[in-house]
């Protein structure tokens, strides 16, 4: 169930599984900058595959530095939540330090920022609030969630984010862009996350298989930025909520990714160091 909290016109987000609890944050938009169009670009089923491969890309690369946002839209209203961390494409892991809007929907302001890891079927979070110790974590199956975590935890998981790029469709290359001093290949479509799930590996099936279950539609727009070598440099992909009050709320999730092959080490709680109590389903 997703519920929402307004707090002086913001909108937060939160879903409560049936262990107890989780965080629904929500991220943001980059509008691209023009340029001009490279003719050797694939284009057509050329730059559908591409894109398609591109989380294959990913883990060939290792690891990168991970940028995410988040933004929700719902009754006029948008909140913004923003991450920072790092993620190992071959782990499937990641840790993220993900920022909460204050009431005015500053994104860092009056909350303490959420320690997020990333784990194959898992999400653990720590500074979560509602009643959990400080010093604990909470862990929660990404498939027993509505969206797979596609948005719930307030940052999109960069190997489902490119994962869910494997059922893309109606892909147009858009032209050249330069992305943190980096030459990358603008392209837009569509994907459908059915596809996708089928299409996934093994490591990010169970999450999109369950986000078929937690949107209004099956169909994610996208714009995605690929480097010469393949790798997605950002993803953007818009997300319709088919739960909620109001149901129909959007959520806008961007993943930008640098840095590739630096040490990405994450380490797992050890399971004392996981709290086991009543979580309470308000938002922090």
């Amino acid at each position: 169930m997703v519920v929402q909290d307004r707090r002086g016109g913001a909108v937060a987000m939160a879903v409560v599984c049936g262990t107890g609890l989780a965080v629904g944050l929500l991220a943001t938009g980059c509008s691209p900058d023009g340029a001009a169009a490279d003719d050797q670009a694939p284009r057509g089923r050329a730059a559908a595959s591409e894109v398609r491969r591109s989380a294959d890309v990913l883990v060939r690369a290792g690891s990168a530095r991970v940028r995410t946002a988040m933004e929700t839209a719902s009754g006029g209203t948008r909140v913004a939540i923003r991450g920072i961390g790092a993620y190992d494409f071959r782990a499937n892991s990641g840790r993220l330090r993900v920022l909460l809007p204050d009431p005015a929907g500053r994104p860092g302001e009056g909350h303490q920022p959420i320690t997020e890891i990333l784990a194959p079927g898992a999400l653990f979070m720590k500074n979560r609030g509602a009643g959990v110790p400080a010093d604990k974590w909470v862990r929660v199956a990404t498939a027993s969630l509505d969206d797979g975590n596609l948005v719930t935890g307030g940052a999109t998981d960069p190997l489902a984010a490119a994962e869910l790029l494997r059922g893309a469709r109606e892909v147009t290359y858009r032209g050249d862009e330069r992305l943190g001093g980096v030459r990358v290949r603008h392209y837009r479509g569509t994907t459908d996350i059915g596809v996708a799930a089928r299409a996934a590996s093994g490591r990010s099936r169970p999450a999109l298989v369950a986000a078929q279950k937690g949107f209004t539609t099956a169909v994610v727009p996208f714009d995605a930025y690929l480097d010469r070598a393949g790798r997605l440099r950002k993803v953007r992909q818009r997300f319709q909520f088919a739960n909620g009050a109001p149901k129909g709320a959007s959520v806008t999730s961007t993943t930008e990714l640098s840095g590739f092959g630096r040490k990405a080490a994450v380490r797992l709680p050890e399971g004392r160091d996981i709290y086991a109590g009543k979580i309470a389903s308000a938002t922090p």
